[in-house]
């Protein structure tokens, strides 16, 4: 198969005039981009001391491999329907082609609030973790609005100039993450970690010892942005080889990378100590991680750790505002949204007006976050994560039902692939509705907050599911025929 052709950065218009974006993104990049985005350090820190703390203990590494299971499956009929899904836009691209356009425009306005939340979330993890390392340093104690706000811009700025310089700066980022984490990880295994490597996380007494539905649901939010794979289609130098490769590789590295470090921690603490350990850290404000990072690597890499650790959630946030735009830039191109949104920089090659639509937006939540006097980490980051985890599980869910539908309908697309047209999509939809009950049972869990506030919040991804169909509808209606995002 030939290489196509590439437009370079600043094209504009495809053959039909309508505007698209343009680069040479490889497997490595978007996989970098992906996995910034599930900010895996960030996940280490927060998600497994919550699933370990609140879960099944020891067994909680068995939460992060089913999670990646699910997700495996979910991607198999993902990456088949590639091929005849041309226009990037990840899951609303998909809906809209196996399910119709007013579904796939209520899925854009699900992802658009999922992702809006997760960044905005991120902003204010983002702001205690520089707050909190400046104090450890014996700075002064500055509110956490200040750094977000720093924050939004400098990702406004990166966000604006061309995709591959953001993949550079993420790429940088990542491999520094990973690197502390896979030496703290090193050098548990190699010195025993607290009473040995005994492998209980991985017996039936562990697995069972909590309740592991919490871990999965911790393990899910890890995962949430690798599909984005899809968003940059455009961009990508080989779209129907460069997506689906990244796909999996992104749900395998990060899934392992999961699981294995997950295991890590709890061997370093010892496994019967585990539980305990972590819901003391929970209670008290400490860092499993850096205290872990502090026992096995010594004070100096324990610093870096919580340095790298403020670099994960910029690379996250980074990576979603890098999302988010494209999605909105779709959505315009199609003629969904303002035209103003579907330009293309022409010198820069990115959705620039769409760019600083976005850092707008976030700007106006972090603002009104700080007046309100929100918690940076429960109400913050903890309300928004409740929020995307529930639409990023419907919105997967919704995909794996477009996936089934789309084939079902054009036998000569399925050519007789039972497995990966039928099978992948029907135990997708199974293994998420699973994880979609996991999350909504345990959601104040997640949300840190009431009963009544974490039902508001996981009604947000359902209202704008709806109000997307409706103004699919409307728009349809008023012109008389089905639009072209609506098709």
């Amino acid at each position: 198969m030939t290489q196509p052709e590439v437009a370079r950065p600043g094209t504009t218009g495809d053959a039909s005039g309508k505007p698209r974006l343009s680069g040479r993104l490889g497997v490595g990049s978007i996989v970098f981009m992906v996995i910034a985005a599930a900010a895996p350090l960030t996940v280490i820190g927060g998600n497994v001391p919550l699933a370990i703390g609140s879960g099944n203990g020891a067994g909680a590494p068995v939460g992060f491999v089913l999670a990646a299971l699910v997700l495996l499956v979910f991607s198999i009929g993902f990456v088949t329907m590639t091929p005849h899904v041309k226009d990037a836009g990840a899951f609303y691209s998909y809906v809209t082609k196996g399910l119709g356009g007013r579904l796939g425009m209520g899925t854009a306005y699900v992802a658009l609030v999922a992702y809006t939340a997760i960044q905005v979330g991120m902003y204010g993890y983002f702001g205690w973790a520089i707050g909190d390392l400046v104090t450890h340093y014996g700075g002064p104690a500055i509110p956490w609005w200040v750094f977000a706000l720093g924050g939004v811009v400098v990702v406004g700025l990166l966000g604006y100039r061309h995709i591959e310089l953001s993949s550079k700066v993420l790429g940088v980022a990542l491999v520094l993450e990973i690197a502390i984490v896979v030496a703290l990880d090193a050098a548990i295994f190699a010195k025993g970690g607290a009473n040995g490597i005994t492998g209980t996380s991985f017996t039936p007494d562990a697995i069972g010892s909590g309740p592991l539905g919490i871990a999965v649901l911790f393990a899910l939010t890890g995962f949430i942005g690798f599909e984005a794979t899809a968003v940059f289609r455009d961009e990508a130098r080989d779209p129907e080889r460069t997506i689906p490769r990244a796909t999996y590789l992104a749900v395998g590295i990060i899934g392992v990378f999961y699981a294995l470090s997950c295991w890590a921690i709890i061997e370093g603490v010892g496994a019967s100590q585990a539980n305990a350990v972590a819901t003391t850290a929970l209670s008290n404000g400490g860092n499993m991680l850096l205290d872990s990072a502090g026992t096995y690597l010594g004070t100096v890499l324990r610093d870096i750790m919580q340095v790298l650790l403020c670099t994960s959630v910029f690379a996250c946030v980074l990576s979603f505002h890098n999302v988010i735009a494209r999605y909105q830039f779709a959505l315009a191109a199609q003629g969904s949204f303002p035209a103003a949104l579907g330009r293309v920089h022409p010198v820069q090659g990115s959705p620039a007006a769409s760019s600083l639509a976005q850092s707008t937006t976030a700007l106006v939540f972090v603002v009104v976050f700080a007046l309100v006097g929100l918690d940076p980490l429960v109400g913050v980051f903890g309300s928004m994560a409740g929020v995307s985890t529930v639409g990023m599980v419907l919105l997967m869910l919704l995909t794996s039902v477009a996936v089934f539908a789309f084939f079902q309908r054009d036998p000569q697309a399925r050519r007789g692939r039972v497995m990966t047209t039928v099978v992948a999509p029907i135990a997708a939809v199974v293994g998420l509705v699973a994880s979609l009950w996991l999350v909504i049972s345990n959601f104040t869990l997640v949300t840190g907050g009431s009963v009544g506030v974490s039902v508001f919040l996981a009604l947000i991804p359902v209202v704008a599911l709806v109000a997307g169909v409706l103004i699919g509808a409307s728009r349809a209606g008023r012109s008389g025929s089905t639009p072209a995002a609506a098709r």
